[in-house]
């Protein structure tokens, strides 16, 4: 399980470190590094909300551009052979490939395979012709 926390659009991994016994967060999808810490779940929360607004503030006294948290979009190169399936896979679920691939990583990111979801649509059901 993954541990998160949202703020302003931002997202933090969150960690338990046992040797100081403390909770450690780190600013995930941003270039920059940014870290928090503190000793129970509500410091950590204030420390992260700190974290970001220090993080935005700095960058605008350099004259910066904060990195941006991703905006949703995502360009992948495949081969035809993928691309092909993938369509067939979304068209068998009634879905758009945004959709489906949506769906896809979201399953994998829960730790949810397709083959969990899906086992009738997985294998050699599907045939490629080139």
């Amino acid at each position: 399980m993954i541990n998160t926390m949202t703020y302003k659009n931002y997202s933090a991994r969150i960690e338990y470190d046992d040797e100081d016994a403390i909770l450690v967060g780190h600013i995930s999808g941003i270039r920059d590094i940014v870290g928090f810490h503190a000793e129970s779940v509500s410091e950590l929360r204030m420390a992260f909300e700190q974290a970001v607004d220090d993080y935005l503030a700095a960058c605008e006294q350099l004259g910066q551009s904060p990195d941006k948290p991703s905006n949703g979009k995502i360009l992948l190169r495949v081969t035809p052979e993928i691309h092909r399936a993938a369509l067939t896979y979304a068209e068998l679920a009634g879905k758009s490939l945004n959709q489906w691939a949506t769906e896809v990583l979201q399953n994998v990111l829960m730790g949810e395979s397709l083959e969990q979801r899906h086992p009738e649509k997985h294998g050699s059901e599907f045939i490629l012709h080139e």
